[in-house]
């Protein structure tokens, strides 16, 4: 309460500070059209103002400041305004790409992709609503060469960026970490879809204002925050259908800024049934209801702003687990327990209950609750971001037939997070940053039957350095993070309740005779993370980066402490308590041109990773995979040096001959081989790391057309293919994995907007997925491994991947 009322006597201070309000317009350097909605960001602060539908705009100055002008399919300009200016023009230039984006770095500063020398990648709010994925990580992965998914349905998709993922890279919401139980494969995010405005996905560890768990990088997800100063109540609504698993999505956002107040209202829910194609039929128990809400308070002045933000998640989610008719190839459900449930002779699953949006009673229920202030000032010596957040995760896993309210696993992990950053006021060429950011963390089990994890609680402390320096065509950038990490586990006992049969944790005089599920830990990691990197422009055209890099990951609870079933995942996890952090070094080269017509880059990446933690099956003496009466598999957790190393590169060709068409193409490939002596030249014996994707090429052809209408004011249409190669680098070894063929999926999709402003019009999105209905199966979805039988009437085994999929987007601005 203190705190608050400071803050707030704080803000009224602020709002006796001077200021003057410039106005102007921005327009088409050529046709002089006037660009509605053209985003407008100050370089001191991340203060964000936005054109209306007549082009103009109407910010709040002190003295001189300057602000970068962006408008998507427009060259970015950085043009810097006097207080005492009564009207402003601005002109951009219509360019073949967006290697020129603008980023936000740290959600402090403003900047462009090409003069940063760490590998970035932004995607824009019109790429997210044109794209009709079945969530938001999956329009991402379409959008970010390198950036692929983990998959275990149409509903969880886990980011990986080059060819890690996991607790290695690290998802912000708005700045504040995504603690959720994060280690576990069918563990998605919990976000809500309709309510991101736009994200930033940064590549390789040198992100050393976020995080010691970024080894692999941060994809960073920005919701909406009002721009508008007109005090009016704005509004927008979503809707959306997907024909295959029959999704229905709604979502709704209201909103209203003034001269200093803000706030937003937002809302989703979308349900889906099982997902079908053409070898599996419908998939069994691979639908979900989930539900999202979530409000905004702020206060702005010319110093800054403060938000108070809170949010609701809350997300039923079937668990597959694959299981069939050995013959018909129909899936089954389970009905009895432990001995009592034979596997290969379950009940089929009857028609009605493939098709009904009726959830299963084995499921899963994820909540997620976040309460978060964030809050950035700037003074003459410089500006400040701090920020706190609790979040509270509650996830159950509904896993026994015969008594469906019981949970078999039940976790509730609470987090505190918080972070401070000073950039210090630029001194000549010289930009400097200091910050400290950490979290709090208790995981507790609940009234559960199977533990895959212990209770803990974890601190983190991490402080870093940051400095940019900039002159002319160079670009220099160098930071150092030191991290701390503290983790203590207690001694958790387990026996069988002879009422339910069930295991149930055992206190006190409960003790004697139970099972030592979980031994005490105490553990600490400490390590230290590195940057340095430059970019250099050569002229307009040519531009080029190099980073070195040096990064750290503590191990994750799961990795040195698992001891049990995650019902999920229908995985039994062995952790290893000797582990050791991770260290990686890695070194990034890039190559971008920026034609008049032509884009092109070319990114090479090279990572030598230290301790590297991975999975592997365990096997008996027959070489066959260890499992219980359900058949969930045994996975135990290895440590070994490893490297992955591989390219990015992309294409993008928009002639001026041809009036709004454009050919994009991106093309990613990633090796990872484990570099312990032991497997030097077995291969897939041994050598070749799990989960490392295939060489992916998308490309997507698109044309803008030109409309003369007073009620449809843009259209287009758009052809694209997602080519995935085979994947021939896999881990056998312990019949961890399975060569995976290629495939390609072929894309198309029309939409257009009616109405002339940009505050109020309607856009239809008509989308075909996979048009071909092609089968397949992806060597990043873990249903591929959801199988029981040794052979199959149909040669196929495990489950294969959605298929052809119509999906129609309504959106309402108004």
């Amino acid at each position: 309460m203190k705190y608050t009322l400071f803050i707030l006597l704080w803000l009224a201070g602020q709002c006796a500070l001077g200021q003057s309000i410039v106005k102007g317009v921005v327009k088409d350097a050529e046709s002089k059209r006037v660009l509605a909605g053209c985003s407008i960001k100050s370089v001191t602060d991340s203060l964000e103002y936005s054109t209306g539908s007549s082009g103009e705009f109407s910010i709040s100055i002190r003295q001189r400041e300057c602000f970068i002008f962006s408008y998507t399919g427009y060259r970015p300009d950085t043009v810097c305004i006097d207080a005492n200016t009564l009207w402003k023009e601005i002109t951009l230039v219509e360019t073949s790409q967006m290697l020129n984006e603008v980023i936000i770095r740290g959600a402090t500063k403003a900047n462009r992709i090409l003069e940063n020398p760490i590998v970035l990648s932004a995607v824009s709010l019109k790429s997210i609503d044109r794209a009709n994925e079945n969530n938001i990580i999956d329009v991402l992965s379409k959008s970010t060469a390198g950036m692929n998914v983990l998959k275990t349905g149409p509903n969880i998709s886990k980011p990986f960026i080059r060819g890690m993922g996991f607790n290695r890279v690290l998802t912000l919401y708005d700045g504040v970490r995504q603690e959720g139980q994060q280690w576990g494969g069918e563990h998605g995010l919990e976000i809500d879809n309709y309510n991101i405005e736009r994200a930033e996905i940064i590549k390789g560890p040198a992100s050393l204002v976020y995080g010691a768990d970024a080894l692999a990088g941060v994809v960073s997800l920005f919701p909406y925050v009002p721009k508008e100063t007109d005090g009016k109540i704005d509004g927008r609504w979503i809707s959306e259908y997907q024909s295959n698993n029959g999704l229905i999505g709604n979502g709704f956002r209201l909103s209203s800024g003034g001269n200093h107040w803000l706030w937003v209202v937002r809302g989703a829910y979308r349900l889906a049934k099982n997902y079908t194609n053409a070898t599996d039929g419908r998939v069994f128990n691979t639908g979900f209801q989930e539900k999202n809400i979530s409000a905004l308070l702020g206060y702005k002045s010319t110093s800054g702003y403060s938000h108070l933000n809170a949010s609701l998640y809350d997300n039923l989610q079937g668990i597959p687990d694959g299981s069939r008719d050995s013959l018909t190839r129909k899936f089954t459900k389970q009905i009895f327990e432990g001995a009592y449930d034979d596997i290969k002779n379950r009940p089929i699953v009857s028609n009605a209950e493939l098709n009904s949006y009726s959830l299963n009673p084995l499921h899963q229920r994820i909540q997620h609750y976040r309460l978060y202030a964030n809050n950035h000032y700037h003074f003459d010596a410089g500006d400040v971001n701090f920020l706190i957040a609790f979040t509270q995760n509650i996830r159950r896993e509904f896993n026994h037939p015969t008594a469906v309210e019981q949970a078999g696993t039940y976790l509730r992990l609470n987090t505190v997070n918080y972070s401070v950053r000073y950039n210090v006021r630029q001194i000549g060429h010289l930009e400097t940053s200091i910050g400290v950011n950490g979290m709090f963390q208790n995981n507790k089990i609940k009234e559960a039957t199977n533990f895959p994890v212990p209770d803990y609680n974890l601190t983190d402390f991490g402080a870093f350095a940051v400095a940019t320096w900039q002159k002319e065509n160079w670009t220099i950038v160098g930071g150092a993070r030191f991290d701390a990490r503290t983790i203590q586990t207690y001694k958790f006992y387990s026996r069988t309740d002879p009422q339910t049969g069930f295991d149930k944790p055992a206190f006190g005089v409960d003790t004697v005779g139970a099972t030592l599920q979980f031994s005490s830990l105490h553990q600490s990691f400490r390590g230290m993370s590195l940057s340095l990197g430059s970019a250099y422009k050569f002229n307009d055209i040519f531009n080029l980066k190099i980073n070195f890099s040096r990064g750290y990951r503590a191990p994750s609870i799961s990795e040195i402490a698992s001891n049990g079933l995650d019902a999920g995942a229908h995985i039994l996890y062995i952790g290893n308590p000797d582990f050791v952090p991770e260290f990686s070094w890695q070194e990034d080269l890039g190559l971008f041109a920026d034609f008049a017509q032509l884009s092109a880059s070319l990114s090479l990446f090279n990572k030598n990773i230290q301790n590297y933690i991975y999975l592997n099956q365990v096997t008996n003496a027959q070489g066959l995979p260890v499992t219980d009466a359900q058949g969930n598999k045994t996975f135990q957790y290895q440590q070994s040096s490893a490297q992955l190393y591989g390219l990015e590169a992309t294409l993008a060709w928009k002639p001026n001959s041809i009036r709004g068409f454009s050919f994009n193409n991106q093309l990613a490939v990633c090796y990872g081989f484990n570099r312990n002596p032991l497997f030097t030249n077995k291969k897939t014996l041994g050598e070749y790391l799990p989960f490392i994707p295939p060489p992916r090429l998308v490309s997507n052809l698109t044309e803008e057309f030109v409309i003369h209408s007073k009620k449809i004011s843009a259209m287009h249409a758009s052809v694209e293919m997602d080519f995935n190669a085979a994947q021939h680098n896999y881990m056998a070894l312990y019949n961890t994995e399975t060569p995976t063929p290629g495939y390609a999926l072929f894309n198309i999709a029309a939409g257009a907007t009616f109405g002339q402003s940009q505050k109020s019009n309607w856009q239809v999105q008509l989308q075909v997925n996979n048009v071909f209905d092609a089968v397949y199966q992806s060597n990043m979805s873990r249903l591929k491994y959801f199988e029981y039988y040794q052979q199959s009437p149909n040669g196929r085994y495990g489950i294969y991947g959605m298929g052809r999929n119509v999906c129609l987007k309504f959106i309402f601005s108004f």
